[in-house]
């Protein structure tokens, strides 16, 4: 019972009702996916068209020059047979290969996110870097330069020098 009572709570489901039990067990809903995908990658490969060929003419040649009791899709019938089994082909490759691109398209949409969001961090990365860059110069422009510094030592020593002779012009006339 009170497993029924935590079914109800459940946000995706009537209030009262009961979800379906899955008899499946734990399938990996994108097997499926990924086997499109797969098969549209092989399908792409120039050995798939290259055996595709050659399972082609081995059948032409195979129903047109072996002897009428042997030949399973004779000439004579336009070879029907290989005209199903192409066209089966041709009907289960086609939503194949749909799916897988459409499986490569949500990739894409999300990779193109990612990289929008990354473009995003990086100019506000290089905002913020360009705002410090500027308040460096700012904060150099205040700081003294060489020039400042050795202009204020010269006359420093000015004074210095000035006062040392006021000293040593005092002296003599304080020795008389």
């Amino acid at each position: 019972m009170a497993r029924a009572d935590a079914e109800d709570r459940r946000f995706d489901t009537p209030k009262g009702t009961r979800r379906s039990v899955s008899f499946r067990g734990n399938v990996d809903k994108d097997r499926f996916g990924r086997f499109s995908e797969a098969f549209a990658r092989g399908m792409g490969t120039s050995g798939f068209l290259i055996g595709m060929t050659v399972f082609v003419v081995v059948w032409l040649g195979w129903n047109t020059f072996m002897p009428v009791e042997v030949q399973f899709d004779p000439r004579a019938t336009n070879f029907t047979l290989l005209t199903l089994i192409l066209s089966l082909q041709a009907s289960y490759a086609a939503p194949l290969i749909l799916l897988a691109q459409n499986r490569q398209d949500d990739r894409d949409r999300v990779q193109i996110e990612q990289d929008r969001q990354r473009a995003e961090r990086n100019l506000a990365d290089t905002e913020y870097l360009a705002r410090e860059v500027v308040a460096l110069r700012l904060a150099v422009r205040e700081l003294a330069s060489k020039e400042f510094i050795r202009a204020e030592l010269r006359q420093v020593l000015e004074e210095l020098d000035r006062r040392d002779q006021e000293e040593a012009d005092r002296a003599p006339a304080s020795a008389s």
